[in-house]
């Protein structure tokens, strides 16, 4: 799946095996890409070779947390049902046209 930010389309994995969800970006460098943490509402930077943009988005799609350029070796926590929220993270500074409230559109490929 992709999303359009800043002009330009992001690709983004979705986790959903354990493995992409334990390791997520860990260790990545020259991050080009996002991952979403469907019904998760935490993720650590433990073992981050970059910093990353960090998005909570509710059951619709909307951002309830943002933390940009989110250094390695922390926690983030969001205070509500993980069954309802979920977490995206993009490349360093990818989200700086996005605010809280806003609505994320993804666009799923066609796999013909």
């Amino acid at each position: 799946m992709k999303l359009l930010l800043n002009g330009r389309y992001i690709q983004v994995k979705e986790a959903l095996s354990f493995k992409d969800r334990l390791y997520g970006l860990m260790g990545q460098t020259s991050i080009d890409y996002g991952m979403l943490f469907p019904n998760c509402n935490g993720v650590h930077t433990f073992f981050m070779k970059e910093n990353i943009d960090i998005i909570g988005l509710n059951e619709k799609g909307e951002i309830i947390f943002l933390e940009r350029d989110c250094e390695k070796n922390k926690i983030i926590k969001i205070h509500r049902q993980s069954k309802k929220t979920s977490i995206l993270e993009l490349p360093k500074n990818a989200s700086t046209s996005l605010e809280l409230g806003d609505r994320l559109f993804f666009e799923f490929e066609n796999i013909i």
